[in-house]
């Protein structure tokens, strides 16, 4: 042993003699193993065990003990003890936390974190912003959609393919007023949890049915974990992307459906823009997402029998790149002139995998109705040939 090493050595038991009366006997070990690894920044965590109040030292334990060692590294005192404060506030403070097992508390509420983005001290300033919404909703049904329902407004970021990057975290997306799909995700996890609401980030690396990755969030349920996103306020276990997850190959870990865990796993969550990234922890969710599309499907067959999913773009020009040129219009679905869907297509501040999507019988013929660059109705004629297929429109043709 080098002096260092004996350095460290002495000042664990340090630790461990002012701590041990605080650490949960559930993760004494884990916690043992923790500190030492700290080196250095061990004393952050001396102090931290020493002021913790006792109700919320069990949460302290289970931080530290599932903590990368990037945070074991770097985080401080007062952090930690800030975050776990107000998280243990919020959940004496709403009913539907109050109720939560300890389990989800500590691996869906406390965390300051989700993935590999930067540790912002977020958790005060969201409390504050997502409380007041939340403080008359009657469940945690109404609790979500009020966080859901007013999150653009409160940090005003939208979705784009130009953020700065895919990993960001909170203030880095705010200060530019973009994001990638894991930014936005980041952010809804985040105001979730500052309210008491369990949330986590669910994704995958790389469709099965297509080139391409995404990541939305999950929210715990009456003993459930459903999913939504940050475009779609009250809506549960149903997106634009549900048909690809439920495609997903339950043999090859590079299309599974993750779901992410503060909590050590034996996944990790693959972090597509950064694939040698291996601490952030995660469960095979994929059965799941597989269960809910079957089911989907099989209401869908009996509702609509013998027919098949279109997709349907509409851009400025042809020469807009796909993830900026994308125009918001409503667009109306005709069969012999008469109306057979109706809705609007996707803007650029929405994910690229999302549509316009209707079904129809396979080979029909039909008529999209749109506007040209002067406001007039224009209509184009396709035919649905394949499943999927997608059709390009453009406002003004070149």
């Amino acid at each position: 042993m080098n002096y260092k090493q004996f350095l460290y050595a002495f000042a664990f038991v340090g630790l461990v003699s002012c701590t041990e009366n605080k650490v949960s006997d559930t993760y004494k070990n884990e916690v043992k193993i923790a500190l030492q690894n700290a080196k250095t920044n061990a004393k952050t965590f001396e102090k931290a065990f020493q002021q913790i109040p006792t109700e919320q030292a069990e949460g302290l334990s289970f931080l530290v003990a599932n903590m990368p060692q990037r945070d074991l590294d770097s985080l401080t005192t007062e952090y930690l003890l800030e975050n776990i404060d107000l998280a243990y506030k919020a959940k004496n403070e709403f009913a539907w936390a109050r109720t939560l097992p300890d389990s989800i508390f500590y691996n869906d509420v406390l965390p300051y974190t989700s993935l590999n983005e930067r540790r912002d001290n977020w958790r005060a300033d969201f409390y504050k912003r997502f409380a007041p919404k939340v403080k008359d909703a009657k469940d945690i049904y109404e609790a979500i959609l009020a966080v859901n329902q007013n999150i653009m407004d409160e940090v005003d970021v939208v979705y784009s393919t130009k953020r700065p990057k895919a990993d960001q975290s909170p203030y880095e997306s705010m200060e530019c007023g973009l994001a990638s799909c894991t930014g936005l995700s980041v952010l809804l996890t985040d105001a979730f949890r500052s309210v008491g609401i369990p949330a986590r980030i669910a994704g995958t690396p790389n469709w099965t049915t297509k080139v391409g990755n995404h990541n939305w969030v999950e929210v715990y349920i009456d003993g459930e974990w459903k999913f939504t996103e940050y475009y779609y306020p009250g809506q549960f276990d149903d997106a634009w992307f549900l048909g690809d997850a439920g495609k997903a190959n339950p043999n090859d870990p590079k299309n599974w459906i993750y779901a992410s865990s503060f909590k050590k796993q034996p996944y990790h969550f693959p972090l597509v823009w950064d694939l040698s990234i291996e601490y952030v922890n995660a469960e095979n969710v994929t059965d799941r997402y597989i269960k809910l599309f079957e089911a989907k499907e099989a209401k869908l067959a009996a509702e609509k029998d013998g027919k098949i999913p279109v997709h349907i773009l509409l851009f400025k020009d042809q020469s807009c790149s796909p993830g900026d040129g994308r125009v918001v219009q409503e667009l109306v679905v005709k069969v012999d002139g008469k109306e057979i869907a109706r809705g609007n297509s996707a803007g650029p501040q929405e994910d690229m995998n999302k549509f316009f999507s209707f079904r129809i019988e396979q080979n029909a013929k039909f008529t999209v109705d749109f506007k040209d660059e002067r406001g007039l109705t224009k209509t184009k004629s396709l035919k649905a040939a394949k499943v999927n297929e997608q059709f390009r429109l453009y406002v003004q043709e070149l």
